[in-house]
């Protein structure tokens, strides 16, 4: 997380960036990610829904936001904190929504990559944590059925 927080305040330094973080699972992550950020920051909470369309010819997840930002971003400089990035769905709807408000720039950290998974290539990802196998890592706020977000740590969950 040091690590990390350094990553973001060396890049940012002079300004005062937002970062912006999709609830629940990245609710841990971004508290820990700001404690660690020595720069002037904001915060900022979303939350979307993803849902498999049966009736989409393609069969692809649609992605509805249900809650949206307190903050107005037009002309700041927005960092989306991500827990995990996978097929990138999420994060390119994210990214495009938030991109119409006229930010003054746009990037993204995740604690945990998969890039290997990537159905969307042009992802602003400009901070990773860890790239991980395509295993269930349950705790540090990351869960199965909303359960283990409370584990202090990150479990890989044996099928």
């Amino acid at each position: 997380m040091r690590e990390l927080g350094r990553d973001v305040a060396r890049d940012y330094d002079g300004r005062e960036p937002l970062l912006v973080a999709p609830l629940k699972a990245s609710f841990v992550f971004v508290a820990d990610l700001s404690r660690a950020l020595r720069i002037p920051h904001g915060l900022d909470f979303l939350e979307l829904a993803s849902y498999a369309a049966g009736a989409d010819q393609g069969g692809h997840a649609r992605i509805r936001l249900l809650k949206d930002l307190d903050s107005e971003i037009a002309g700041r400089h927005v960092v989306v904190v991500e827990d995990v990035v996978d097929t990138g769905l999420t994060l390119n709807y994210l990214c495009k929504t938030l991109a119409l408000r006229a930010p003054a720039s746009l990037a993204a950290v995740t604690l945990l990559d998969r890039p290997y998974r990537r159905l969307v290539e042009d992802l602003p990802v400009r901070y990773v944590g860890f790239t991980v196998p395509d295993e269930l890592f349950v705790g540090y706020g990351f869960d199965l059925d909303e359960r283990f977000r409370n584990l202090p740590d990150l479990h890989v969950l044996e099928s």
